[in-house]
């Protein structure tokens, strides 16, 4: 399967402080891959490079096979970015936001016409090219920064957080369109806070922290090698059950009022709680990607 992006040692300095230090990974053509981390840990500084909009500081980065620092414009004209931000502009119509924006990219008139149709049709958006965007819903705008993305039609499509502050029937709508557009053979770069996003579109991962890669692989099997297959979640739990956990070797973790015990025997584990101590309610659950991501940044709150 062909590379479409590929890091040695990458590396990114501001001053003293390294925002990514030396990382390695590399992405296929038509898979979708995720960055993901929390709030600093480098995955946004990554993707930047990606996209040339920030210079590497030290390492390789290859998109295409061509060198970021070489052929930065030639990267630019196949690449589609929907950003963090719907910056879209205010003062054009749903449409025009798409032919003006298609000008940065030398399509003629006619031909930005044609595909503004194309992806409005696509995403949803015919009946609605003639509002403005004041009169959009967040879900309504995510759907258009994705279709401007989507106008030079990139090879690769940067998928910057596409959901953060939508609500689920949204959510749902811009994964439908995700899908549809892995199925056209679409490479896409995903960055995204929410696990259960990330779990159903990736095919493959990173978790980043503190500007370095935990873990690379696809999501299933990175949970099933690092957090075990099931999860007994404990509400209301006593300190001696950590002390008893602890005795027996069991892998967890609390917060305020919760104990989250990993492993492959869950219902051994809960019959053993259930006999010997108090708690509040005890349940079991199939591990997630969640569980992977807070065990290996933490459950503290980030800035």
């Amino acid at each position: 399967m062909a590379i479409v992006i590929e890091a040695k040692g990458l590396r990114k300095q501001y001053g003293s402080f390294t925002a990514v230090d030396g990382v390695d990974f590399s992405i296929h053509a038509g898979e979708c891959f995720g960055f993901l981390g929390p709030n600093g840990a480098g995955k946004t500084t990554t993707v930047k490079m990606i996209h040339c909009t920030s210079p590497v500081s030290a390492g390789e980065l290859y998109v295409f096979g061509q060198d970021v620092r070489e052929y930065p414009r030639e990267i630019k004209a196949r690449v589609g970015v929907c950003s963090q931000d719907n910056d879209l502009d205010p003062d054009f119509t749903v449409r025009k936001n798409l032919t003006v924006f298609a000008r940065y990219f030398g399509i003629p008139a006619r031909l930005a016409e044609e595909r503004a149709s194309s992806l409005l049709d696509f995403m949803g958006l015919s009946d609605r090219q003639h509002s403005r965007i004041k009169d959009l819903s967040g879900g309504l705008m995510r759907r258009l920064v994705i279709a401007r993305a989507l106008v030079n039609e990139p090879t690769l499509l940067i998928l910057d957080e596409p959901t953060t502050g939508l609500d689920p029937q949204s959510r749902h709508q811009v994964w439908e369109r995700v899908r549809m557009l892995k199925k056209q053979g679409k490479t896409i770069l995903l960055t995204t806070h929410y696990m259960d996003e990330a779990q159903i579109l990736c095919d493959r991962l990173v978790i980043m922290d503190y500007g370095k890669i935990l873990v690379n692989g696809p999501p299933a099997e990175l949970v099933k090698a690092h957090v075990r297959k099931e999860v007994v979640e404990v509400w209301g739990y006593r300190p001696e059950l950590v002390d008893h956990a602890r005795e027996k070797g069991w892998t967890f973790e609390t917060d305020t009022d919760r104990l989250f015990i990993y492993t492959d025997a869950a219902e051994q584990v809960f019959t053993e709680i259930a006999s010997k101590h108090v708690c509040d309610r005890c349940t079991i659950r199939i591990a997630g990607l969640e569980d992977l991501f807070l065990s290996l940044t933490g459950r503290e709150l980030r800035e």
